[in-house]
């Protein structure tokens, strides 16, 4: 689940350009880096384990008429089977008025984050995108995906193409000795020059024993600028770009639901990596 990097728009509000700059999220208030030790890296596999299971087995069973409430109960059946949990489930960061009442953010065409899953009911066509979290034994982990149900739009196959080379940009970007502009700016470049919006209001973000850690990852930003990476940090990258290209958004009365200002449709891409000697990790795979 993308975390904000300074104060996001409230319900209704639209957040252009640079944003609502003021009044900064509560976790990240004080920039505490935590580096995680060789052995705690390891013991975050089987929660990012866990997270790469679910998600396959959502991205399985997704067709045109399953609902996104049972995309949801899918993830709950799996964090149950391996005796873990969400930390997406009542989940309340300072800019939400009620807690997230699912274990999976689904997003549907405009929607780009924090759907809240519903009856709904897909349609051929839809761009869907599924951000999913568990705990296990105190570590968590944090990814996302998207794909497209039925016929596939060739707009929407080349949106979720390019978010997903963002990610791998991101991620091969995340070494020792580099900086966490590095990262981003490898991230916004792609999706400027695939002529997609983003908007830095929310990204990637620390993780380990909390869902939300510090440091934020813009998804842009300029190279060499920003914290210096150092092997054992661990963060989630997650590119989200929306087709329009504008950099806009909205958010709908539920105080969740962000979506595409311009209303064209949004994908979403995150794995949980680890800064390692050896070079990055990724930690959400089966």
């Amino acid at each position: 689940m993308p975390g904000p990097a300074r104060r996001p728009a409230g319900p209704g509000d639209a957040a252009r350009g640079g944003g609502v700059r003021s009044q900064a999220a509560t976790w990240h208030d004080v920039l505490v880096v935590e580096l995680k030790t060789p052995g705690e890296i390891e013991a975050m596999r089987p929660a990012g384990r866990v997270v790469a299971t679910a998600l396959a087995q959502i991205r399985k069973q997704a067709a045109v008429g399953i609902s996104t409430l049972e995309l949801d109960e899918i993830a709950r059946t799996v964090l149950a089977e391996h005796g873990a949990t969400s930390p997406f489930l009542n989940y309340q960061p300072s800019f939400a008025h009620s807690p997230f009442p699912a274990v999976i953010c689904a997003s549907v065409n405009d929607a780009a984050l924090h759907g809240i899953p519903s009856r709904y009911r897909l349609a051929d066509g839809d761009l869907v995108s599924i951000d999913f979290g568990a705990t296990l034994n105190n570590w968590t982990a944090d990814s996302a995906i998207s794909f497209t149900v039925g016929t596939p739009r060739p707009a929407d196959v080349r949106l979720i193409e390019t978010a997903e080379r963002a990610l791998a940009a991101g991620i091969a970007a995340a070494t020792p000795g580099g900086r966490l502009g590095d990262i981003s700016a490898a991230v916004g470049a792609i999706a400027r020059q695939g002529g997609y919006g983003l908007h830095t209001d929310f990204g990637g973000h620390g993780v380990g024993h909390t869902m939300h850690e510090s440091p934020s990852v813009p998804n842009d930003g300029r190279p060499g600028r920003g914290m210096r990476l150092e092997a054992g940090l661990v963060i989630a990258i997650e590119p989200w770009f929306m087709a329009g290209g504008e950099d806009s958004y909205v958010v709908d009365p539920d105080g969740w639901t962000l979506r595409s200002g311009d209303g064209s449709r949004a994908a979403h891409v995150e794995h949980t990596v680890a800064i390692t000697g050896s070079g990055p990790q990724i930690l959400t795979v089966l």
